[in-house]
């Protein structure tokens, strides 16, 4: 492993490789986005961004978090680097097929924390690591760079340990391992992740700004939080996904025996403000996969930060080019 404790000006100052900056595409978004009809039955609203013929990375988003979660200006400047990027909505959030079932995720914790089987649930962390894998499958791509944040970062782990054969490099960011162990988060955090969010619109976007206790301390913006609550909520309101999505994420359990049998490049970012996944979950996930990077990154917190931007894309298209 190898690790890195820098600040996002290092790493700008550092490159990876030089390489010639690409036109950024402008992308129509006054039409519908493309769906993709999974053999499962499954049905994945998506967008892609930048030239099919270049490398293709499949960025996976968070807990509850659209599409919109890795924000278009940063998929433009990933494409700036000469990559084709997918984005998508997961199951049971955004525009994707919504599932059915009750859960109680805090009963499937207390058995897994336990060491007792637990509870039957609706889908898992293999479910939606398949979904990724099938809509790779609908764009005719054999092998992508796929990158997750937070519950992303833990399905796209998945996808390495589970679909080896489909994956080019790997990218875990603001993640943890399935260890409750490590990574925890403090307990304003967790209360402001499992609050339930206000139906009224505007109380949802007020609301929002709850998210600022695991933000980034210096680049924190607090109406950019409130507009992409906003998109988000006027783009589909569906409460009812979160306790699915997070009952996935107890019943797949600690990955960590399977992460140290990977052989898959594979860099991790976290941020050191991270208090919803502290950096102790990055920590634990670079030191279980051979030969792994760590990024440590000051100034960022459990998000992705605009005046961060050209250090993610700078960074993972560096990952990208080493790895082909």
């Amino acid at each position: 492993m190898v690790v890195s404790l820098v600040t996002p000006e290092k790493v700008l100052r550092q490159r990876w490789s030089t390489s010639s900056f690409r036109g950024v595409e402008s992308l129509c978004h006054d039409r519908p986005m493309p769906r993709a009809e999974l053999s499962t039955g499954i049905e994945l609203e998506y967008e892609t961004f930048g030239d099919p013929t270049d490398p293709t990375l499949l960025l996976v988003c968070g807990y509850t978090s659209q599409m919109s979660g890795w924000d278009s200006g940063l998929c433009e400047q990933f494409v700036g680097q000469g990559l084709h990027v997918v984005r998508y909505d997961n199951r049971d959030v955004g525009l994707s097929t919504k599932l059915a079932g009750s859960i109680k995720p805090m009963k499937v914790l207390a058995k897994m924390m336990a060491g007792e089987p637990t509870p039957d649930v609706p889908y898992t962390l293999s479910h939606m690591a398949a979904d990724g894998v099938g809509l790779l499958d609908h764009l005719g791509v054999d092998r992508a760079h796929i990158a997750g944040v937070s519950m992303g970062g833990m399905i796209v782990q998945t996808m390495a340990i589970e679909h080896p054969d489909r994956v080019a490099s790997l990218t875990s960011i603001m993640s943890s391992t399935g260890e409750p162990r490590v990574g925890a988060p403090t307990k304003e955090a967790r209360a402001a992740l499992l609050a339930p969010p206000p139906s009224d619109r505007q109380a949802y976007i007020d609301a929002s700004a709850n998210s600022s206790v695991w933000a980034s301390k210096k680049h924190v913006d607090l109406d950019a939080i409130k507009e992409r609550a906003a998109g988000d909520f006027d783009r589909m309101f569906y409460p009812e996904g979160a306790t699915r999505q997070l009952a996935a994420i107890y019943a797949s359990g600690d990955r960590s025996s399977a992460l140290t049998q990977l052989d898959v490049p594979t860099l991790v970012i976290h941020g050191r403000d991270d208090t919803l996944i502290t950096p102790s979950g990055g920590e634990a996930t670079a030191a279980l996969i051979d030969a792994s990077k760590l990024l440590l990154l000051a100034d960022m917190g459990h998000d992705l930060p605009k005046p961060l931007w050209p250090v993610f894309a700078e960074t993972i298209a560096g990952h990208v080019r080493t790895s082909q």
